[in-house]
């Protein structure tokens, strides 16, 4: 048996693994029982006469055999797929660009450069997703997005380690805000000092460090630079929910620069002095390799747009 021999249905199988990290997410991703998809990797493993998946306690991980046969079977997949469309009479997609991104990115970047891409190339069809940095780098690498948006904290490694290694680029770097009840004592100034935030409610993100999870940047809560253990009134995973809170004087959040010009009334977002400075970047990423003509131009648009603010938005 040789690769030649591997069915359609395990390349993709094999890819949403690679993308979903775990045999368990790609089974619910694609309506198979685990033991099904355990069984399309064996087979194509077979094919291939290597291992291509190493399994962890946190998932799995391509080995170099894997991530060989990844590139590969993406590009079959598509391929397939452009076929079944042309037989279809439907028309191609050479003007769809596939684009991840994080949380924050999502409440005032993505709009404002999707709304400037479609005035100027009207032709171009984006399809977006969120997700948190690993899907994204997973979805890069199985081909599922062309072009990713990652926020990335000091030290700033990069994205992963497998290999070839994507190409990133940094749109902007700023520092962290704290989002402040415009009613609260502190909303006075015009920048908070690190001690003034010594004994306040927090409300934070799921996945923060701060309220008891893995520390994933799109979870922040209380300020990373605090030097005591924040008191986290309030836990809730989206950014309008959170800022909502702040505005009802539940508490403080922590929040990304870009996230300054979308909140809404009631709320100040304040820099903070003293201390390590809390720089965060904004990254675009993708695999090597030359890019299609929309992903270029959507590439343009998410720079120009991270280069202009937004306006901002109505005083607390």
């Amino acid at each position: 048996m040789a690769l030649t021999d591997a069915s359609l249905t395990a390349l993709r199988v094999f890819r949403e693994v690679a993308e979903r990290g775990t045999l368990t997410a790609a089974a619910t991703a694609l309506g198979y029982t685990q033991s099904a998809v355990s069984r399309q990797i064996a087979a194509l493993e077979r094919a291939a006469g290597a291992t291509l998946l190493e399994r962890r306690h946190d998932g799995v991980r391509l080995t170099p055999a894997g991530r060989i046969v990844l590139c590969r079977a993406a590009a079959v997949v598509d391929q397939v797929d452009a076929g079944a469309r042309e037989l279809a009479g439907l028309p191609d997609e050479p003007g769809t660009v596939r684009l991840g991104w994080f949380a924050s990115a999502g409440a005032d970047l993505v709009p404002r450069a999707l709304a400037a891409l479609r005035a100027t190339h009207p032709a171009i069809t984006v399809n977006t997703r969120e997700g948190p940095t690993p899907v994204l780098v997973r979805a890069l690498r199985a081909g599922t997005l062309e072009l990713a948006l990652l926020g990335s904290a000091p030290p700033f490694r990069p994205p992963d380690t497998e290999t070839p290694a994507l190409e990133v680029r940094t749109l902007t770097e700023r520092g962290l805000r704290v989002a402040v009840p415009a009613g609260h004592p502190l909303a006075r100034g015009d920048y908070l000092d690190l001690a003034d935030l010594h004994g306040q409610r927090w409300i934070a993100g799921p996945g923060s460090a701060a309220a008891g999870g893995a520390g994933d940047s799109t979870g922040m809560g209380a300020w990373p630079g605090l030097d005591e253990r924040p008191e986290i009134a309030h836990s809730a995973r989206d950014w309008l929910a959170k800022l909502a809170l702040v505005a009802a004087g539940c508490g403080l959040t922590t929040v990304p620069a870009m996230l300054e010009t979308v909140v809404p009334p009631g709320v100040r977002v304040l820099p903070v002095r003293g201390g390590p400075q809390e720089q965060r970047r904004l990254l675009l990423a993708r695999m090597p390799g030359p890019m299609t003509e929309a992903a270029a131009g959507l590439a343009r648009a998410l720079r120009e747009a991270a280069l202009t603010p937004g306006q901002q938005g109505p005083p607390g």
